[in-house]
């Protein structure tokens, strides 16, 4: 099996927004604002082929399915939609892609399932062979969701995946598409069923998987947000992800399950790490992925 990093459409938002409560004066230290206070972060998918016999997009970024106007607003920088390029250059075209999984329906995150906005022209899905995969918890956030977050999410991609006829909505730590082969961890603290999913690694120590990779998503979306107590804006409840982030990161530790990061412009894949204090950390950062086996 191999493995590639995917740079889809990036974006510029507000970096309080995305720090939470730590101030500018900690945060901007780690990422440097622009004149509008906004910071660069990127919309990274990860692709693996073969997993079960199948080639696996996780994730779709953002895309180009916003309007020009929206696009200003949410700070997309791109107006091509450049995952399908990112595929492209891997080898790959939307029709080769056999599983979407995705960790939630944020439009950030799911948002490149859809076609380039073109003006009079209804939303469309990318993907015309895929199986998605979604966690079944979330997917009643995103067809029934909270005013504070109804904004996040596209009203139209609900029926769009469920018109397909090939919509797998997963409660447990495994798909029937994908079997043993990914591991599915939860989170709630962001957004109600988080779904975090773990390419198992190829050892087994005591019965437990070790040498992994996983998806952060949103718990977890670049270098700085491993540090324990920092939380983005956007979480719904802060302490909560603390909490599942302590336990999330202890677990990769000890089992050596590396981080893939979907908002680090600069990282995609890094090891963690804690110092003698209890610091979380990354080591062994690696910007990029092209066809890098697992065991890597």
């Amino acid at each position: 099996m191999k493995l590639w990093s995917l740079i889809g459409n990036s974006q510029k938002l507000d970096g309080g927004a995305m720090f939470g409560n730590a101030p500018r004066a900690l945060w901007e230290r780690w990422t440097a604002p622009d004149e509008l206070n906004r910071i660069e972060l990127a919309c990274r998918a990860l692709l693996a082929s073969p997993l079960a016999g199948k080639t696996v997009l996780f994730e779709a970024g953002i895309g180009a399915f916003f309007d020009p106007k929206m696009r200003e607003r949410y700070g997309v920088v791109e107006e091509r939609h450049v995952l399908v390029d990112s595929l492209a250059a891997a080898g790959f075209t939307p029709a080769d892609i056999d599983v979407v999984v995705l960790s939630h329906l944020h439009f950030d995150h799911a948002g490149g399932l859809l076609a380039g906005w073109q003006e009079g022209e209804p939303p469309r899905l990318l993907f015309p062979n895929a199986t998605y995969v979604v966690g079944r918890e979330h997917w009643q956030r995103a067809i029934h969701p909270h005013a504070r977050d109804r904004a996040s999410f596209i009203p139209e991609l609900a029926g769009l995946l469920e018109a397909t006829g090939r919509l797998e909505l997963v409660d447990g730590a495994h798909s029937q598409v994908l079997g043993n082969t990914v591991r599915f961890h939860y989170s709630h603290g962001h957004t109600p069923g988080l779904m975090l999913s773990e390419i198992v690694g190829p050892e087994t120590v005591d019965g437990e998987p070790h040498g992994g990779v996983v998806f952060c998503a949103d718990l977890i979306p670049g270098r700085p947000w491993v540090h324990v107590p920092i939380t983005m804006g956007y979480d719904r409840n802060a302490e909560l992800l603390i909490d599942e982030k302590q336990a999330f990161l202890a677990d990769k530790l000890a089992r050596n399950v590396h981080l893939f990061f979907t908002h680090d412009p600069g990282c995609a894949l890094a090891q963690v790490v804690r110092d003698d204090k209890g610091r979380y950390g990354t080591a062994h950062e690696v910007a990029e992925l092209h066809a890098r086996t697992l065991a890597a």
